[in-house]
């Protein structure tokens, strides 16, 4: 049997006179993480592991034709900026301001059951473009993309696979032109809304208190805000648009 792991991608090959009927679980040798495995069903291992291990489906799909529309709007715009800013010389009259339209934001959730509904329909309705995942893999999936630069999780999020730990992980791993291009916010009930200094320690971009989650849209706004401005010049060297 061959299974890969959702966190590096490494394939392991397991001794199939050594497989257990059923589902058990094996620690990945390259990063340490643990893997789910469904033996005995009749199909291929690896098929069904594709199968569970699919990217976070996207909630409330019946919006993705106006998301798509507004992200259409606003790369053009920003396209224009661009070419503006290049032809633009010191007596040129053209209003290059630095205050942008909001961007059409894509946000991974990756929370326990009790808050991803709730937060994934304020956030929907904020025109976010919102995937919730249910186990680290689809996460990662998600993530591989590299079109979803925000995750929102919490602590108890897939708590049996050690969610918020793989998450953690995986982001500590990335390198630091990576990091600076992807948002992490984690929800809370013990922490401070906006406590930059607790954030920091804890690798983190964002904290929301659990008690504030009604306010959640707003608040990652202005931490995003904050976020893009740190990044600015970064950005602007590099042509790359705000988060």
């Amino acid at each position: 049997m061959i299974i890969r792991c959702d966190n590096c991608s490494v394939s392991l090959q397991l001794d199939d006179a050594k497989v257990p009927k059923g589902n058990f679980t094996v620690r990945c040798p390259r990063c340490q993480n643990l893997l789910r495995v469904t033996a005995g069903s009749g199909k291929s291992a690896a098929v069904e592991q594709m199968k569970q291990n699919a990217p976070a489906p996207a909630v409330d799909a019946g919006k993705q034709a106006e998301f798509a529309q507004k992200e259409s709007e606003f790369e053009i715009n920003h396209a224009l900026r661009s070419l503006l800013g290049a032809l633009q010389k010191e007596t040129a009259s053209i209003d290059l301001s630095d205050e942008e339209e909001i961007k059409p934001r894509r946000i991974l959730l990756c929370l326990d059951p009790a808050k991803k509904d709730y937060v994934a329909g304020i956030l929907t309705k904020a025109s976010y473009k919102v995937y919730a995942a249910e186990t680290p893999a689809q996460a990662n999936e998600r993530l591989r993309e590299g079109r979803t630069e925000i995750v929102l999780f919490s602590s108890d999020f897939a708590a049996e696979f050690g969610g918020a730990g793989i998450l953690q992980q995986k982001v500590n791993s990335l390198a630091s032109a990576e990091r600076r291009r992807l948002f992490l916010a984690c929800i809370d009930d013990n922490a401070t809304t906006m406590n930059a200094h607790e954030a920091f320690l804890k690798n983190l971009n964002l904290i929301i208190n659990s008690s504030d989650l009604d306010q959640t849209p707003m608040i990652l706004n202005r931490a995003l805000r904050d976020f893009n401005e740190i990044y600015r010049h970064y950005n602007k060297a590099l042509g790359l648009a705000a988060v």
